[in-house]
């Protein structure tokens, strides 16, 4: 044991932010994967001055060096990633043949962060913190036993009292009991010539293209009145040729946006698994999922940041004060679970319908419940006000569904 401790002392003396080639011994907490969710609890960990003693191993596949993504989402406090917010909106916009408005956000704020602004941001706070150990290597297994749990990754095996595991959930699909969709898009980076967009306003759905039998809408992050996100975002079962996507941002630009020139800078693609197939919290005594893999992606929504920073705090806040993670360990309340399969069940047999639904929504609520709502914040009776908000049809034939233990078809 002596030589371990000689080891990691070695180990921290390291260069900052240098994965460390090969480490045996025991940690307090190892955590699989370093993506959104893996750094977040990190950080969350790191800021947490009950836990200093801690001794945290994180083991990444690789360097996150690369801005491979955005992340957005609307708060109505101040978050632990406030620094590196790359834009913020005041109001958001709304579009339908039906019904459009652009609505003045008062208590919430809509907010957008740079995959390299948090991989950085949240790599320079673990350097100088001793109580982290990186190391490159993918986990392979984990297991529980009676004192914790032994990793198994390509950099050797590991033990630790608890292990995160934010690797990508691998699903046994069960079609005939469960719902899967995508939301899937295919985003540029635009600049224009001339004057196009308000930098003020977030174009949260735009819903006036063709549906197709599906959820289609373009969501637009403007960042200058030239400069501006423009996404082609769908709800379905299936990706589109890549194609179709450019073809509907064309449309977009040069027919609604009415823009005779534009310039691509960058270019994002991303599909988001939508699913109603339970993902387990944890995995036995040792073992708590994170991301993905423990239903943080919103099953309707598809948002998932917020939730992974509420989801650590959550799992934090409990080990600093009891030394165990929380009993309940994400806090979800069941009722939004179910709201959450009952437009999936809607997606998936008559994913047009979507459009109105939404349409409604805005249509007959304050903006701030139905963020709320999205948020799983509000109480019954809000909830309620919610539901009697949209035609009840399509939802009763979808709690049909649900009660028969069936999903919907088109």
């Amino acid at each position: 044991m002596k030589e371990a401790i000689k080891s990691t002392d070695r180990e921290r003396n390291s260069p900052a932010g240098a994965f460390i080639a090969s480490v045996k011994h025991d940690f307090d907490y190892l955590i699989a994967g370093g993506g959104a969710a893996g750094l977040s609890l990190a950080y969350h960990l790191a800021r947490e001055p009950r836990l200093r003693d801690k001794r945290v191993l994180l083991v990444e596949p690789a360097a996150k060096d690369q801005n491979d993504r955005t992340w957005s989402f609307w708060a109505d406090a101040p978050t632990l990633f406030d620094p590196i917010v790359a834009h913020e909106w005041t109001q958001l916009a709304f579009r339908s043949p039906q019904f459009e408005r652009v609505f003045e956000l008062t208590r919430h704020r809509y907010k957008m962060i740079r995959g390299l602004d948090f991989y950085r941001f949240v790599g320079a706070a673990l350097a100088d913190n001793p109580q982290f150990t990186r190391v490159q290597g993918t986990v392979e297994a984990l297991e529980n036993t009676a004192a914790g749990v032994v990793a198994r990754t390509s950099a050797g095996d590991f033990t630790a009292r608890y292990a995160f595991d934010s690797r990508p959930p691998a699903l046994d699909r069960q079609p005939r009991r469960y719902r899967y969709q995508l939301q899937h898009f295919v985003g540029w980076e635009v600049e224009t010539a001339e004057d196009a967009f308000d930098p003020a306003t977030v174009e949260f759905m735009d819903f006036r293209g063709a549906q197709q039998h599906e959820a289609r809408f373009m969501y637009v992050l403007p960042f200058t009145p030239r400069r501006a996100l423009v996404e082609y975002t769908l709800f379905s079962a299936a990706v589109l040729p890549k194609a179709a996507y450019e073809a509907a941002m064309r449309d977009y630009l040069t027919t609604t946006l009415g823009l005779k020139s534009y310039r691509v800078t960058a270019e994002e693609i991303g599909a988001i698994p939508m699913t109603d197939h339970p993902l387990p919290a944890g995995v036995g005594a040792h073992i708590i999922n994170l991301g993905t893999r423990a239903g943080r992606a919103k099953p309707s929504t598809g948002y998932a940041f917020k939730r992974i920073q509420e989801h650590s705090a959550r799992l934090v806040a409990s080990l600093a004060a009891t030394g165990k993670p929380p009993t309940h360990l994400t806090g979800d309340q069941r009722q939004f679970r179910l709201f959450d399969t009952l437009l999936l069940d809607i997606m998936q047999r008559e994913g047009e319908r979507t459009r109105d639904i939404f349409a409604e929504l805005f249509q007959r609520n304050p903006l701030e419940r139905i963020l709320d709502f999205l948020d799983e914040r509000t109480n019954g009776l809000e909830n309620l006000r919610v539901m009697h908000s949209v035609t009840p049809w399509p939802f009763l034939r979808s709690i049909g569904h649900v009660l028969r233990g069936r999903p919907g078809q088109r």
